[in-house]
């Protein structure tokens, strides 16, 4: 798990919000290596068939829950075009629930996928320094300018800030895109992404977030604290069910 054997973060998928990008009943962030999924997934009988298969998972050698993928030493292999680099899975978790609204930038389309919050209107100065006021752990906001090659802002001139993560350890990653959400409304509340986007990017927001609570009680004030227990809600639970498929 490139993200490491520890870190669990958001809430549970809720039924009726099954999707092809949310298959099971795990949170957004599940803490474990893909065998220990595999194992939950068959022995909790979450798999479309009658009985269990009969699976065997090979362990690693060497590996400990507290590695992130580039403590491993190994070589990354790009999970796809916009999962380019060993980094890139943290900064997933932190801009890719907000990218399906597909009004703000998250930065897909330009060399650093999931890295960005940018938009035509933004002025970037000023967002970098209300967000970094914040104080939030872990990370800090730099003003960028840049135009995607491709996607639905290509060759547009966008501002905003890039998300540089300075302590792994001490930030929560699914927060970050709702905290700049946050400050953004109060920058530019004529600009709210969830009025701006097509209703099609709302159930695929909802979708991705596992429950349509998420939205709707986030978008009530556009404020963080709002939604900072429901996501939550279901971490120490799924820990105490998953224990039990750990093999390290």
């Amino acid at each position: 798990n490139p993200l490491g054997g520890k870190r669990v973060e958001g809430n549970i998928v809720e039924k009726g919000f099954e999707s092809f990008v949310s298959q099971y009943p795990i949170p957004y962030v599940y803490g474990l290596t893909c065998g220990e999924l595999a194992k939950m997934l068959n022995e909790q009988g979450w798999l479309a068939v009658k009985e269990n298969v009969r699976l065997t998972v090979v362990p690693m050698k060497g590996w400990k829950r507290t590695m992130t993928f580039e403590e491993t030493g190994l070589q990354w292999v790009p999970a796809s075009p916009h999962i380019p680099e060993a980094s890139s899975p943290k900064h997933y978790v932190s801009m890719g629930i907000l990218g399906e609204l597909g009004v703000i930038s998250e930065g897909v389309g330009y060399p650093i996928p999931f890295k960005t919050f940018a938009a035509e209107w933004i002025n970037g100065k000023q967002l970098a320094d209300k967000l970094n006021a914040l104080k939030l752990d872990g990370v800090i906001f730099r003003p960028i300018t840049f135009k995607p090659y491709y996607t639905k802002h290509k060759d547009k001139s966008l501002s905003g800030v890039q998300v540089h993560i300075t302590d792994y350890s001490r930030v929560n990653l699914i927060s970050l895109q709702f905290i700049c959400m946050q400050v953004h409304n109060q920058l530019y509340p004529d600009r709210n992404p969830f009025v701006l986007a097509d209703s099609s990017r709302l159930r695929m927001f909802d979708r991705v977030a596992g429950s349509d609570q998420i939205r709707r009680l986030f978008t009530a004030r556009m404020n963080y604290g709002d939604i900072s227990t429901f996501l939550a809600k279901d971490v120490e639970a799924f820990k105490t069910i998953s224990k039990k498929y750990l093999l390290y």
